[in-house]
């Protein structure tokens, strides 16, 4: 099940596509920390439902950016270390530096939940852009300088083994929030490939519980796409997975 890997082609290089570590999981990042970043932006502190979905939004967000910060730590930087020493260490630096705005931004977001204001927002929301922006360029190097790190000196079933140690550390509901940003993320290529090795790889219900959590959040040309790349005509999916969610609700 590649929950963070994709094969891609290096920038610059007539070489054959190499697998990617950081490419969907990062995909799926940017996507939860823009959603995120816009949904503060137009929160309406008037409205206390708004202001409490809004701000579970924001700390599932630092949950996840702080366990992938742990991630990389623990099973990238030893792996790059261990062949080209000293790349990752301007990364984990700045991996620092996150978990003290992480920090700083939990306690932006009690502070608005103690009490909503537009000047508390507008704070949670310049200092979430700002995390945002330093993410943005810290991924670009971790997708340039130790991807072509990796590449040097890892074959594709060592990178992939390596995915499968990290992937095997991550609990099932922080999977399933991931794969909720992710699958929406990909490409339809990359979407297909990644929902059928996990219908290969999970149990049916769990598979079914992937396609709940990511149908709301895809437009009809992309369920119809995935449809396709599962092998299913469009409206025996919809059939079957509406049977599906219906037996298991």
């Amino acid at each position: 099940m590649t929950f963070t890997a994709n094969t891609v082609r290096p920038a610059h290089k007539a070489t054959p596509p190499r697998l990617d570590l950081y490419g969907p999981i990062h995909k799926a990042l940017r996507h939860f920390m823009t959603d995120t970043l816009q949904r503060v932006g137009r929160l309406d502190v008037a409205d206390a439902e708004d202001v409490a979905a809004t701000l579970r939004q924001v700390e599932a967000l630092l949950d996840v950016a702080a366990s992938h910060l742990d991630h990389e730590n623990e099973f990238m930087h030893p792996a790059i270390e261990a062949c080209r020493p000293g790349t990752c260490e301007r990364i984990a630096g700045e991996h620092v530096q996150h978990l003290q705005a992480i920090a700083a931004l939990r306690d932006d977001a009690r502070q608005l939940r103690a009490t909503a204001t537009p000047a508390g927002t507008l704070q949670l929301y310049r200092h979430l852009a700002r995390f945002v922006a330093e993410n943005f360029e810290h991924m670009q190097v971790e997708e340039t300088v130790h991807n072509e790190a990796l590449w040097a000196h890892y074959t594709d079933a060592e990178l992939k083994a390596l995915h499968d140690r990290l992937l095997a550390s991550i609990p099932p509901a922080e999977m399933m929030l991931v794969l909720r940003w992710m699958v929406p993320a990909l490409s339809p290529a990359e979407r297909g490939g990644l929902v059928k090795e996990l219908r290969a790889a999970l149990a049916p219900v769990a598979f079914q519980a992937v396609l709940r959590t990511v149908r709301p959040h895809l437009d009809e040309a992309g369920w119809a796409k995935l449809a396709h790349a599962l092998g299913f005509v469009r409206a025996a999916f919809d059939v079957a997975h509406a049977s599906e969610c219906h037996a298991s609700a």
